[in-house]
Order: C-alpha cells, then sequence, then structure tokens
C-alpha cells in the first residue's frame, strides 16, 4: 500500500526532467541535490547578474538561491517546473537583497552621497562600446522594473508568472516595464 501512496506521489501535473531527482533529494540524497545545482547554477547566476547589474551581487544571490532552495526543498509542489521554482526563490533572493541595501543606504545617506557622484563620474566615461552603454542603462532602471524587465524582454516570462514570482499584481508588472523601456529609451539615445 505504500508503494502505491508513493506512486501517487509522484504523479505529476506538469513533466519535468529533474523531478526524479527533486524527489531524490527531498529523501535525503546530497548527490541528487548537487546534480540539480550542477545542472541550473549557471542559468541561475546569469539571471542574477541580468536582475542585479551587479556580479559581486549576482555570486552572492546564487549561492543563497540553492541554500534557500536545499532548505524548502521539502516545500516543493511538484506542479512546475524545478527551474521555474528556481527562479521564484532567485527573483525573492534579489527582492529581501533590494530591501537590505534601502535599509542600510536610508542609515547611511549623508556619507554616501559623496561617493556616489564620483563613482556615476567614472562611469560615465568608461567606454564607447555599445554593449556597455546598454548596461549602463540598465543600472539606470529602478531595481523592481530592471527585474521585470529581466524577467520579461530577456528570460521570457509573462506578467502573470512575474507577479507570483513578485508578489505583485499583473497591471504593476506591465507599468514596470512600461517605465524599465521609457527609461532605456532615453538613457540610449543620450
Amino acid at each position: 500500500m505504500s508503494s502505491g501512496a508513493a506512486s501517487l506521489n509522484l504523479i505529476v501535473k506538469n513533466p519535468d526532467e529533474d523531478l526524479h531527482l527533486v524527489k531524490k533529494a527531498i529523501d535525503g540524497n546530497r548527490d541528487a541535490f548537487k546534480e540539480l545545482f550542477m545542472k541550473h547554477v549557471s542559468r541561475i547566476n546569469s539571471l542574477c547578474l541580468r536582475i542585479s547589474a551587479d556580479s559581486y551581487v549576482a555570486e552572492e544571490l546564487t549561492q543563497e538561491v540553492f541554500i534557500k532552495a536545499w532548505q524548502k526543498l521539502k516545500t516543493f509542489q511538484f506542479e512546475s517546473k524545478f527551474s521555474s521554482w528556481l527562479h521564484s526563490i532567485a527573483v525573492n533572493q534579489f527582492l529581501m537583497h533590494l530591501r537590505t541595501v534601502k535599509r542600510a543606504s536610508q542609515r547611511d545617506e549623508k556619507y554616501m552621497t559623496g561617493k556616489e557622484e564620483s563613482y556615476s563620474g567614472h562611469q560615465q566615461g568608461s567606454s564607447q562600446d555599445s554593449r556597455i552603454d546598454l548596461e549602463k542603462a540598465i543600472t539606470k532602471v529602478p531595481d523592481q522594473a530592471r527585474a521585470v524587465l529581466v524577467l520579461h524582454d530577456i528570460e521570457g516570462y509573462k506578467h502573470i508568472e512575474i507577479s507570483k514570482f513578485m508578489n505583485i499584481q499583473v497591471g504593476t508588472s506591465k507599468a514596470h516595464l512600461h517605465r524599465a523601456r521609457k527609461i532605456l529609451r532615453e538613457e540610449l539615445s543620450k
């Protein structure tokens, strides 16, 4: 009877090649989780880099995503792809990072003002390359709008999915995307 119950447990609404590994990892198989990590780490790191626009932050976020995934693996519902679940964790970790940075910058605002001016002045004269111009323009986009831009235009997610990842309304996701594109156009036309 327990094997029948176990097979019912494995009935999946959305087939995913990772589900077998997830099941083994939930049962405590660290090698299965390591295999999931190796399979998804570069894509999660790329996502974190695009939404944070900072390679150091992206490395930290990537580590946090997989730590959180290991801790919360038993909550995986087998209703979506494992990669989608990891993406939602990555977006949530990025948003938590933003809140932490915002709180710290509010505390240290008077000290940060002078440093920000010299940093932005250094960046303005850095390169003529169009890719760097685009990366620089993306950094001008507010963080939540940048996250929506990356998830929608680069990762290919729909607004309904983004709204679930970021815990915002669909209309808010669309507004963020509109704002991000407008800022990019303005920055790139300078």
